[in-house]
């Protein structure tokens, strides 16, 4: 609580000192649709869109598990000219491919039920998300939205405010898609080094909640290595195997990418916290899976 007995989440979760690594969510497919009203609760889903039409997106974008996210410029409220739209997707094979197009009407959104059937294009920069969706969560807008304003002064071209992301109490929240990057526990200042440090291709521990292509024990195994031995790459490591000892114990095997040839064998640990709040507007105590390494070991 503060002074004045108000609840935030994301307040509770660092005195709590709950832990991060291994909190993206999985996915490797997202759907970005430019909205320039008010954002419903629900996102997407409660948009007042032609209902043959809306049905359709949301069945496309379910089949292939895509994550569905309004956005907007951060402090533009352009009403003329059409909105954007773009299908993201990260592959097996990290190659990382987009499609944008343009809508007006509500029928125009149908595009992206083919764009999600299609490969899409290779070397286009990376999209910068941040959560600042206050109408599902108060921290997502009084965090997320400084961030917002941070990242876009210094990168406008990349970077679009957003629905839910997920994990409303490490707001603020920021993903680079679509590498697949959660980022999260953000501040203004901190997100602008986060960002240049992806950008160069330079992933710290810090922040880190996973990568979307792992499972979460699988993440936490790479934060750690990444917290110990510094930052690397977005490919410069690998899972090559994993092993489930328990059901609540991992041995996950982290290899270098060639030319490098370090490997680690981490094991990692799953346990639940005790109840909590754990978002701001939600009035029931839940408990949380946190995944904690308990070793290293290198080649």
């Amino acid at each position: 609580m503060t002074a004045t007995g108000r609840f935030f989440c994301a307040d509770a979760a660092r005195v709590r000192g709950d832990s991060i690594a291994g909190t993206a969510p999985h996915g490797s497919v997202w759907v970005l649709i430019e909205y320039r009203g008010g954002w419903p609760p629900n996102g997407f889903d409660g948009l007042d869109l032609d209902p043959a039409t809306k049905a359709r997106v949301f069945s496309a974008a379910r089949a292939v598990r895509a994550r569905v996210l309004l956005v907007r410029r951060h402090g533009r409220r352009r009403t003329e000219g059409p909105g954007r739209w773009a299908v993201l997707r990260y592959e097996n094979s990290g190659a990382h491919r987009q499609q944008w197009g343009t809508w007006s009407g509500d029928e125009d959104l149908a595009q992206i039920v083919g764009a999600l059937d299609a490969p899409g294009e290779l070397g286009c920069p990376p999209v910068v998300l941040v959560c600042a969706h206050g109408q599902h969560d108060t921290c997502c807008a009084v965090r997320g939205r400084p961030v917002g304003r941070a990242l876009s002064e210094r990168w406008p071209d990349l970077v679009w405010e957003c629905t839910h992301v997920g994990g409303d109490r490490f707001a603020a929240n920021v993903v680079v898609a679509p590498d697949g990057v959660y980022y999260g526990g953000l501040d203004a200042p901190s997100s602008v080094t986060a960002i240049e440090e992806h950008l160069a291709d330079h992933i710290h521990a810090e922040h880190l909640r996973g990568y979307t292509d792992l499972f979460p024990p699988q993440q936490a195994a790479l934060a750690a290595v990444l917290e110990r031995f510094g930052p690397a790459g977005r490919h410069d490591y690998e899972i090559a195997a994993t092993s489930r000892i328990s059901n609540s114990r991992w041995m996950i095997r982290v290899t270098g990418r060639p030319p490098s040839s370090r490997a680690f064998d981490v094991e990692v640990r799953a346990h639940r916290t005790a109840p909590y709040q754990l978002t701001c507007r939600g009035p029931v105590m839940s408990s949380a899976v946190v995944h904690r390494v308990v070793s290293i070991r290198t080649d």
